[in-house]
């Protein structure tokens, strides 16, 4: 069995020493799949199990324990550089849309000059030019350095003589901007879930393994209605999640413990969290306003290169006298057409989505904080509640010195190690009678 990604992210940032309390709250992980993903863990990268005077149980993992698994597991080798090849598959996709928009505008107005040119010759050769000359001149055409556009820090490049500012500092080049205009950059909430359950994990964690309700609140979406709010089931999740058990007050308030949490490998201070779970907002892009106007004016630019083109090809005439370039662009006008109205309608219609999500967002964030600021403002039921639940917190942490067995060691070598203390324990007890 292969072990999960999330649970070997979350012993290497607690330092290699862990409970699956501590795993639960920093990955935001079911207990029972942290507990049994450990054991994989442990088994598969050569970890210890170390087991405390109290019966709690911590894990010790070597520090290159990636690399031992990557040594075992050929699957693991083979996601890394399937990772490192994605990166740049993507990268290539990225720039391809804008990379497609240029040679569009270039085959289009190339396109349309070799029509022009024809008609004009042709005019010419039937002496209906008006024995005009055109002084097109050698330096009508001008050809600009077309490699700034890999560039993403091309506007300085263009405009050096200006202070630089590093707010206005393109953080992607401009074949990365047109993908990014046309698509965005991604979902900004795609950890929500895993934000939330790290979160909830450690408010329980911060708060001793011991909450009410109204402190996990604010990290949660529906609250429910009428007796589903009242008794609380949006509970349910976070105390099967975690382990939890309900305890009633005196008053009848629900208050919610969790021993599994409560256990820790980890000699830390509180770990600071946000009064609510915030989503973010959905941007339209993270290109500059520069590259995105440059982007409209191009998309734009394409379509009526793509319109007045399609009125020169209409009868055919001009492509079956041409041949060439010419047929070869008329085969493909209707992708060509397509690709620039895409390229214009794509970016429209997910700006009103974006608006219309980020409205339905804000709801939400607006309620979450509500629920943060009635918690601050409680009331007497609330802080009754909050006083009943503190006879519940506890934390356990099992130190080195605590351990009466580990697996790094050979048990009789362990025994031997703990003659002294076992003696002195024995002799306690029969100074004290026990």
């Amino acid at each position: 069995m292969t072990p999960d990604p999330r649970i070997m992210k979350a012993v290497e940032r607690l330092n290699y020493r862990v409970t699956v309390g501590d795993v639960a709250a920093q990955a935001g992980l079911d207990v029972n799949l942290a507990q049994q993903g450990l054991l994989v863990l442990a088994s598969e990268a050569g970890g210890h199990l170390q087991v405390a005077e109290s019966g709690e149980i911590a894990y010790q993992f070597p520090k290159n324990f990636r690399a031992i698994l990557q040594n075992k597991y050929f699957r693991l080798q083979l996601k890394e550089w399937w990772e490192k090849i994605w990166r740049v598959l993507f990268y290539l996709i990225r720039i391809s849309f804008g990379i497609v928009l240029v040679i569009s505008i270039v085959l289009i107005f190339v396109t349309i000059f070799i029509i022009m040119i024809a008609a004009s010759s042709s005019q010419d050769s039937n002496g209906n030019s008006g024995g005009g000359s055109s002084d097109s001149g050698g330096g009508f055409f001008y050809f600009p350095d077309f490699w700034w556009i890999f560039y993403p820090d091309y506007s300085d490049r263009r405009y050096e003589s200006r202070p630089a500012r590093s707010a206005d500092k393109p953080s992607m080049n401009f074949l990365e901007a047109v993908f990014s205009f046309l698509f965005g950059d991604g979902n900004p909430n795609a950890d929500l879930e895993e934000r939330r359950w790290r979160t909830i994990g450690t408010a329980i964690r911060n708060n001793r393994g011991a909450v009410i309700a109204e402190q996990i609140a604010p990290y949660l979406d529906d609250l429910g209605q009428g007796y589903a709010r009242e008794y609380e089931e949006y509970m349910l999740p976070v105390l099967a999640r975690f382990n939890g058990r309900p305890e009633v007050s005196p008053e009848g308030g629900l208050v919610y413990h969790f021993p599994e949490l409560q256990t820790t490998a980890v000699q830390e201070r509180l770990q600071p969290i946000a009064a609510y779970l915030k989503e973010l907002p959905w941007r339209f892009s993270r290109a500059t306003s520069g590259q995105v106007v440059l982007s409209i004016g191009l998309g734009g630019l394409n379509l009526v290169g793509a319109l007045v083109l399609g009125r020169m090809l209409a009868d055919g005439v001009a492509a079956a006298s041409i041949g060439g370039l010419v047929a070869f662009v008329q085969s493909i006008y209707w992708i060509l057409l397509t690709y620039g109205a895409g390229f214009l309608i794509i970016p429209l219609v997910r700006y009103f989505w974006i608006q219309s999500r980020n409205r339905r967002i804000a709801i939400r964030n607006e309620q979450r904080q509500e629920r943060a600021i009635a918690l601050n403002e409680a009331p007497p039921e609330i802080q009754q509640k909050l006083a009943y639940v503190k006879q519940f917190a506890a934390e356990t942490f099992i130190d080195q010195k605590d351990l009466i067995y580990t697996t790094e060691k050979d048990l009789l070598e362990q025994e031997v190690e703990q003659a002294d203390r076992i003696d002195a324990e024995w002799q306690h007890r029969l100074e004290n009678g026990d």
